[in-house]
Order: C-alpha cells, then structure tokens, then sequence
C-alpha cells in the first residue's frame, strides 16, 4: 500500500481496455496494467508515481481517481 499516494481506476466509469486503455499506454511509471480487457493498479509501483496526470487527463471516461494522502 502506498504512503503517499492513492490511484483508483472507478470501474462504473472504465469503459475498458479495447475502448480505452490510455491509463496503461501513457502511464511512464507502470502503475496500471492489463487484466484482460480490464485495467489495474499495480499497487506495488504506485509510489513511483510523479503526478504528471497524464492518466487523468488521457482517460475520458474521468475513471481515475489520485489521492494525495499527505499535506501540500
């Protein structure tokens, strides 16, 4: 589990790997990957994330959710 961050992928939202998929391709520390047609959090990378939020910006369903767990 990561300290200081929290990456959710909202599956009511997540239209899927076929449809979608950005999440896995820009994503340039491994923190998603592919289960079939469905993405995952690779809770073990999620630390190395460096908050470029390109996944947040490429994910047009708006199913990713960061969770900043520790004071600005």
């Amino acid at each position: 589990m990561s300290e200081f961050i929290g990456v959710e992928i909202d599956m009511n939202k997540c239209v899927g790997i076929s449809r979608c998929g950005q999440c896995v391709r820009v994503c340039p520390v491994n923190i998603f990957e592919e289960d079939g047609d469905t993405p995952l959090t690779v809770e073990k990378n999620v630390d190395e994330c460096i908050l470029c939020e390109l996944c947040l910006h490429e994910c047009t369903p708006h199913a990713i959710v960061i969770h900043k767990l520790y004071d600005d």
